[in-house]
């Protein structure tokens, strides 16, 4: 290794090395949403699925990521406006992965959160079954 990937930025992106040390970070600092949403998909709440919460993924850091389903869960809210071309990106390069990635707005969890729930599931089993 060149050294470079030991840096926590590389021409304005994070290294995975950053990306690691973000999501530790974030894991302390959910947003109400996130802690919400969080309280039902640890500890295999939702349908014994197995949810990690701030997930590094490459130079990404993941809102939520089950590994079996291969499926990241990112809540919408006041930090992703303005956001649309580094959450396409961000989706495109998760794609390359295998990873696909469901939204879901803050709104959607603070008044639906049985639905959101529910899409969830669902999307997880049907990427599980193929």
């Amino acid at each position: 290794m060149n050294g470079e990937g030991d840096r926590e930025a590389v021409e304005g992106f994070l290294t995975h090395e950053g990306s690691v040390s973000r999501a530790r970070i974030l894991r302390r600092a959910l947003t109400p949403p996130e802690a919400r949403l969080w309280v039902h998909l640890r500890r295999r709440a939702l349908g014994g699925l197995k949810f990690r919460r701030q997930h590094p993924a490459g130079v990404y850091v993941l809102d939520f990521y089950c590994a079996e389903a291969m499926l990241a869960v990112e809540v919408d809210g006041e930090s992703h406006e303005g956001r649309g071309e580094h959450d396409a990106r961000r989706a495109r390069w998760l794609a390359t992965q295998g990873i696909a990635v469901i939204g879901v707005s803050a709104e959607q969890v603070r008044v639906d959160l049985g639905d959101v729930l529910d899409f969830i599931a669902d999307r997880a089993r049907d990427r599980i079954r193929g």
